[in-house]
Protein backbone atom coordinates (compact mmCIF):
# COMPACT_ATOMS: atom_id res chain seq x y z
CA UNK A 1 0.00 0.00 0.00
CA UNK A 2 1.40 3.39 -1.01
CA UNK A 3 1.93 6.11 1.58
CA UNK A 4 -0.35 9.09 1.22
CA UNK A 5 1.61 12.31 0.76
CA UNK A 6 0.50 15.27 2.79
CA UNK A 7 0.97 18.85 1.74
CA UNK A 8 2.57 21.40 4.01
CA UNK A 9 -0.11 23.37 5.79
CA UNK A 10 2.07 26.34 6.73
CA UNK A 11 4.46 28.33 4.56
CA UNK A 12 7.96 29.57 5.40
CA UNK A 13 6.72 33.05 6.30
CA UNK A 14 4.38 31.55 8.90
CA UNK A 15 7.15 29.55 10.56
CA UNK A 16 9.43 32.61 10.63
CA UNK A 17 6.74 34.77 12.28
CA UNK A 18 5.90 32.10 14.87
CA UNK A 19 9.58 31.56 15.64
CA UNK A 20 10.08 35.31 16.15
CA UNK A 21 7.03 35.50 18.42
CA UNK A 22 8.30 32.57 20.51
CA UNK A 23 11.71 34.21 20.94
CA UNK A 24 10.05 37.46 22.00
CA UNK A 25 7.90 35.57 24.49
CA UNK A 26 10.99 33.94 26.00
CA UNK A 27 12.72 37.31 26.30
CA UNK A 28 9.57 38.78 27.83
CA UNK A 29 9.09 41.43 25.16
CA UNK A 30 6.03 39.99 23.38
CA UNK A 31 2.93 42.09 23.99
CA UNK A 32 -0.67 41.40 23.10
CA UNK A 33 -2.24 43.69 20.52
CA UNK A 34 -5.19 45.43 22.11
CA UNK A 35 -4.33 45.47 25.82
CA UNK A 36 -0.55 45.63 25.51
CA UNK A 37 -0.10 43.11 28.33
CA UNK A 38 2.93 40.81 28.38
CA UNK A 39 2.27 37.44 26.72
CA UNK A 40 3.43 34.42 28.74
CA UNK A 41 1.32 31.70 27.12
CA UNK A 42 2.95 29.52 24.45
CA UNK A 43 -0.36 29.05 22.64
CA UNK A 44 -1.00 32.79 22.56
CA UNK A 45 2.50 33.41 21.14
CA UNK A 46 1.81 30.92 18.33
CA UNK A 47 -1.54 32.57 17.61
CA UNK A 48 0.09 36.00 17.42
CA UNK A 49 2.77 34.70 15.02
CA UNK A 50 0.18 33.06 12.76
CA UNK A 51 -2.04 36.13 12.64
CA UNK A 52 0.97 38.29 11.72
CA UNK A 53 1.86 35.83 8.95
CA UNK A 54 -1.74 35.92 7.71
CA UNK A 55 -1.63 39.72 7.53
CA UNK A 56 1.70 39.57 5.69
CA UNK A 57 0.19 37.26 3.07
CA UNK A 58 1.85 34.00 4.16
CA UNK A 59 0.44 30.53 3.57
CA UNK A 60 -1.60 29.91 6.71
CA UNK A 61 -4.86 27.94 6.95
CA UNK A 62 -7.96 29.81 8.13
CA UNK A 63 -8.44 29.86 11.91
CA UNK A 64 -10.58 27.07 13.35
CA UNK A 65 -14.27 27.77 13.49
CA UNK A 66 -15.71 27.54 16.99
CA UNK A 67 -18.92 25.64 17.54
CA UNK A 68 -21.44 28.03 19.05
CA UNK A 69 -23.08 26.14 21.88
CA UNK A 70 -24.46 29.12 23.66
CA UNK A 71 -25.72 29.31 27.21
CA UNK A 72 -28.59 26.97 28.06
CA UNK A 73 -31.29 28.11 30.44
Amino acid sequence: MAKKRTRRRYGDKASEKVERAMHERKRGTLRSGSSGKKVTSRKQAIAIGLSEARRAGGKVPAPRKRKGGGKKR
